[in-house]
């Protein structure tokens, strides 16, 4: 991503604060690990003056040193904005831009779905024009096991990453009486199984019911799953098929969208090992 810098000399800042930015923009550029001494003469200051901002930095997670004395690095803070960054410049801007046609294609309410701290949550929301019974909108986080968006992102993520939402979810289930509910771990592993061959996940009522839907995996340049694209929809007419029209245009969406942040085919066998 091109940083530009733009004159704000009418407007005052805090200078403690574009020095503290200044050392993160010099190891930034540094694209790796340095050492305390490189950082200051990197950003023209005293090595004692630049620890002291470091200290804070790495309070707050944006930087993290490598045991005592060691050198110093991106902490997980920084990783988050990145991350977020990511999603909203590309990810999501990317596959947005493709909702609106979607939605109209499908004739079915489309939605997007990322990854967060507390699982799957919705981020866009494209209404059909016979909009669906649901009190889930865009912000809702929805179950790894019994939403088409959840088990795609189950299927895909790192095990140690979803396994924690899969245990909880099948203790609750435990006491499920509906119709379809998971309650087996091996239950889960043989559905994930086929989730990663088909590169497609349905629900029909599992989480809401008389609503069903689809979701299928948009990959990043890495291999790895950073979007679910679903389409849900009344279940009296809503085409749940593998094989109907509104699984064939999710997955040409989601094939082009990938394709547009940098998947590329040859990953597939990585993706559908579980190691993206």
């Amino acid at each position: 991503m091109v940083r530009t810098k733009k004159p704000v000399k009418s407007q005052r800042g805090v200078q403690s604060a574009e020095i503290a930015l200044g050392l993160l923009r010099v190891l930034v550029d540094a694209g790796k690990s340095m050492m305390l001494r490189d950082l200051a003469a990197g950003a023209r200051m005293p090595a004692a003056k630049a620890h002291r901002y470091l200290v804070s930095l790495a309070r707050e997670g944006l930087v993290e040193q490598d045991g005592t004395g060691g050198r110093y690095d991106l902490g997980p803070y920084a990783l988050d904005l990145a991350l977020a960054c990511l999603a909203r410049l590309d990810h999501v801007r990317v596959a947005s831009g493709a909702l609106e046609e979607l939605c109209r294609r499908v004739d079915e309410t489309v939605v997007l779905a990322v990854w967060g701290n507390q699982g799957p949550v919705f981020v866009r929301w494209e209404e059909a024009p016979h909009p669906v019974a649901t009190n889930v909108r865009v912000g809702s986080v929805v179950p790894v096991l019994s939403s088409a968006s959840g088990r795609i992102f189950a299927a895909f993520l790192a095990a140690e990453v979803v396994n924690p939402f899969i245990e909880q979810e099948l203790k609750q289930s435990a006491h499920s009486a509906r119709a379809g509910a998971l309650h087996s771990r091996a239950k889960v592993d043989a559905m994930l199984a086929e989730v990663r061959r088909a590169r497609l996940a349905r629900v029909a009522g599992d989480l809401l019911t008389g609503v069903n839907a689809i979701s299928v995996p948009v990959f990043d340049h890495r291999g790895r799953v950073v979007l679910a694209i679903t389409a849900i929809g009344d279940e009296r007419r809503f085409d749940a098929s593998p094989q109907g029209t509104v699984a064939r245009v999710l997955r040409e969406t989601a094939v082009s969208v990938s394709r547009r942040i940098g998947y590329r085919e040859d990953q597939r066998e990585q993706v559908h090992s579980g190691k993206s």
